[in-house]
């Protein structure tokens, strides 16, 4: 997958490591699925209605694999509640800190585009997250 971290998390890590300014790790992570992929600045579509939530992954060693070459993955599938109607194509997925609204951390392309139609239950395998810091 093609994909970054955002400005919003970039900054953020800046300026705690080089001006010492604070910043508040979430103990959450939400992971939200898009139907128009957003940049490093945030936007794009994500989905929306048709019994669509964004995932909570605890941040902790039972669902993200030890960081070994600047790389982690999940450690557990991350399961999408199921659609009630269409999503529409899914391209690309974003990191929150947030259930709903918050901060974009970090995005990246589908590898495949995937079509969520009602019934379907979009789900990443255990390791098919993966994100990279290089």
């Amino acid at each position: 997958m093609a994909g970054s971290f955002s400005d919003y998390l970039e900054n953020a890590l800046l300026n705690q490591l080089f001006r010492g300014s604070s910043y508040s790790f979430p103990g959450t992570l939400y992971v939200g699925l898009y139907t128009a992929a957003p940049t490093d600045a945030g936007g794009g579509t994500e989905v929306s209605g048709n019994s669509y939530a964004r995932v909570a992954v605890t941040a902790n060693t039972s669902n993200w694999a030890n960081s070994t070459a600047g790389a982690t993955s999940n450690s557990n599938a991350i399961t999408f509640p199921q659609a009630s109607g269409s999503w529409g194509t899914v391209v690309a997925l974003g990191i929150f800190d947030a259930s709903t609204s918050g901060n974009l951390l970090a995005w990246a392309d589908l590898t495949t585009n995937k079509l969520v139609g009602n019934g379907d239950t979009p789900s990443f395998a255990a390791g098919d997250l993966d994100v990279t810091l290089d």
